[in-house]
């Protein structure tokens, strides 16, 4: 059986190419720099020359709460057509498995908590990040209807905001706790005595491990059939945003004061995602939130080392 991974040099691909284990598929990872998967044609020919059974769809545009305002249209357009090249070319091709990586974005602004899957499309979305989300419900809609018309096994599942190592630690893309991360590191490097926060601080969100994620991936893609047709994949806790800003000061060994701005946008009030289906196929996610951002961190200064060397 052969594996394709696109988005391989994203954050959860490089974690699935290191959490895989299975002796009997090979798994092959594409990047930007192999193809430009919004390029149909281009992509197609990718298809065709690697021949997957399985293909895990990582592949997407992404940014924070400042890229996706500054740029709602790209974040819209290239995922439509990041989706719509990989989707219909492997189903065009014979590909009969696929998993489908969708995002909490999906789901509506400040509903009822914890988020279930029903709950996609119950009610209006956050705005600060409307393009990306439309994007990924379309791309997770498509995969319903061509399980639901033919004989095919197109999921998706839907983690709750990653970290880990790799991330994107560029404060004008990077998610939540990887700017936190990089705030509090750069604070201590030049002495600063506080930190702006955007938004009141008080918005809460969960986060997991890359590393769980992946490790999961890995061990349940054989089930696949037997998966729902959307599944969410959290950790089932979230800590509000002041609070990943304490972590990352505690990780970083440093202390300053958090000044928060209000007039920020701060996106959903809250974001906590229901993963009991998961749980049925062995969903058990791990690795605390402080634990986790060590090992980040430490990553970061070995990435940061080696940028200097």
């Amino acid at each position: 059986m052969k594996v394709l991974l696109t988005g391989g040099r994203g954050m959860l691909a490089r974690s699935i190419r290191s959490a895989w284990s299975d002796k009997n598929a090979e798994l092959v990872a594409v990047g930007r720099s192999d193809v430009d998967l919004t390029d149909a044609r281009a992509t197609r020919e990718m298809l065709e020359r690697i021949g997957p059974d399985v293909i895990v769809h990582t592949a997407a545009k992404v940014g924070g709460i400042a890229a996706n305002l500054g740029d709602q249209s790209s974040f819209l357009m290239e995922n439509l057509l990041i989706d719509s090249s990989v989707m219909k070319g492997a189903f065009d091709l014979g590909v009969k498995n696929f998993v489908y990586i969708g995002s909490s974005c999906m789901y509506p602004k400040d509903f009822r908590q914890p988020l279930v899957e029903s709950d996609v499309l119950a009610a209006p979305l956050e705005p600060t990040n409307e393009g990306y989300a439309i994007a990924k419900i379309a791309g997770a809609r498509y995969c319903g209807y061509l399980s639901a018309q033919f004989d095919v096994d197109y999921k998706v599942v839907v983690p709750s905001n990653l970290y880990g190592p790799d991330d994107d630690y560029s404060l004008a893309h990077g998610h939540l706790v990887a700017a936190a991360i990089r705030k509090a590191h750069d604070a201590k490097r030049t002495g600063a005595r506080s930190i702006d926060v955007w938004g009141d601080g008080t918005a809460r969100r969960e986060f997991t491990y890359v590393g769980d994620v992946s490790q999961w991936i890995a061990t349940a893609l054989p089930s696949l059939s037997s998966w729902p047709s959307l599944m969410n994949l959290g950790f089932g806790q979230d800590h509000s945003v002041l609070d990943y800003y304490r972590y990352a000061l505690e990780v970083v060994e440093y202390d300053c004061e958090l000044v928060t701005d209000p007039s920020k946008p701060a996106g959903m009030q809250m974001k906590l995602m229901d993963s009991t289906q998961a749980k049925r196929f062995g969903w058990a996610p791990s690795m605390g939130m402080v634990e986790g951002m060590r090992v980040a961190y430490a990553r970061f200064l070995a990435s940061e080392g080696r940028s200097k060397g």
